[in-house]
């Protein structure tokens, strides 16, 4: 990770919203998420959210050894966004502790705020989180 990773860092990041990522697609398996609205999910939102602001941390990486995680979010789902609409994502870091990163974050649908909140990151050796991950599998079975 770089030095210049500090507080200050911002991205913008555009998404425009396909049929795939609506509530019914979240966990096909529902069978109660299949009669919800056909629109843009919470949990594909979270996941743009992290997308958004790993694309602002990249550079500021050794991409792909060094990757961060998603540890914690903090966030609003506050209006129905239609498939078709693009969703502009705007981020910020606000704290660097080490590896611990904080984001505050915003996105709009082009009429209406749809989220605002804070997302945290973990800089990560994917090489180490790995190994970590295998060696817990192998504990399971």
């Amino acid at each position: 990770m770089r030095d210049d990773l500090q507080p200050g860092l911002t991205g913008e990041f555009d998404f425009v919203v396909p049929a795939t990522k609506t509530v019914p697609h979240l966990y096909p398996e529902a069978p109660e998420f299949q009669a919800m609205p056909h629109v843009f999910a919470t949990g594909f939102m979270v996941g743009l959210i992290e997308w958004a602001c790993i694309q602002a941390l990249k550079p500021y990486l050794d991409w792909p050894r060094e990757q961060s995680v998603g540890t914690h979010v903090d966030l609003s789902h506050t209006a129905a966004t239609p498939p078709g609409f693009t969703v502009s994502v705007k981020v910020k870091l606000v704290e660097r502790e080490g590896k611990k990163l904080k984001f505050a974050v915003e996105a709009h649908d082009g009429i209406e705020p749809i989220t605002r909140g804070t997302h945290e990151r973990f800089v990560i050796d994917a090489a180490k989180f790995n190994a970590k991950v295998a060696e817990k599998a192998a504990r399971r079975g």
